[in-house]
């Protein structure tokens, strides 16, 4: 029997990529969303007609109630958990610190991070050894910007990401003897509708000449960093970071 994946934010961009991606490589994946229902069953049908299976399930990631659940029917219809893909991020229109109120940086990490951390609470409660799991992978989808910092645009959603790499890190050493790796993506200026909801549809043709390649990336690119990291090839590698970003 395939193991389950659950990809949260599961219904466009990198993460579908990735959805489509693991299901071609045997997994069975949960497809996570919180409102876009259509595409995530979009998604899912692309699947299932490819011969995978799939299911999409609601769930807002900064809701505890909501992951609890998210994971508890995932492994109801699908299977045992093998792995998680924090995917679900959101940013808020581009604004420098200045302009920036306490409630958008609630929105922001209440997403980012809380909900990250959340998940990787239920997707080790189910992997680890420790616990009568059977092992397991975590792939963190941080962003280039937690090196860079995004400064007169999204220092919120840098500092976010920045947070979801120490994740990456602590959790990694903290789960290493049970079977359980934790890696992380950083993608760089990726062709997705994430660059709308900040204000800026055409943000990566503004930037993309200051790519050593001169060009944005395709999610899909991104999706197979991710699936190797999932991998058995990537079976000593945890706590480390690929960044998907032209060479930046």
């Amino acid at each position: 029997m395939s193991r389950t994946l659950v990809v949260t934010g599961g219904g466009r961009g990198i993460g579908a990529a990735t959805a489509r991606l693991a299901a071609a490589r045997g997994w069975a994946v949960c497809v996570n969303y919180r409102r876009e229902r259509a595409a995530a069953e979009g998604v899912v049908a692309d699947i299932v007609r490819a011969g995978g299976r799939a299911l999409a399930l609601a769930a807002d990631v900064a809701v505890e109630a909501d992951v609890v659940r998210l994971f508890a029917d995932a492994e109801r219809e699908l299977g045992p958990l093998g792995g998680l893909v924090n995917n679900a991020g959101i940013l808020e229109r581009q604004a420098r610190v200045e302009e920036m109120d306490a409630a958008r940086l609630e929105r922001v990490f209440a997403v980012n991070v809380i909900g990250a951390f959340l998940c990787a609470r239920e997707a080790v409660r189910r992997m680890s050894t420790r616990r009568g799991g059977a092992g397991g992978g975590i792939v963190n989808v941080s962003s280039l910007a937690a090196r860079l910092g995004s400064p007169d645009e999204y220092v919120d959603y840098a500092a976010s990401k920045g947070a979801l790499d120490t994740l990456t890190v602590g959790l990694a050493k903290e789960v290493a003897a049970e079977g359980i790796r934790v890696n992380a993506v950083r993608p760089g200026l990726i062709y997705t509708e994430i660059h709308a909801s900040g204000g800026e549809p055409g943000r990566v043709d503004r930037l993309k000449d200051a790519v050593p390649m001169k060009r944005g990336g395709r999610p899909e690119e991104v999706a197979r960093a991710i699936l190797w990291l999932l991998s058995d090839e990537a079976s000593y590698s945890s706590g480390t970071f690929i960044d998907v970003a032209g060479g930046r």
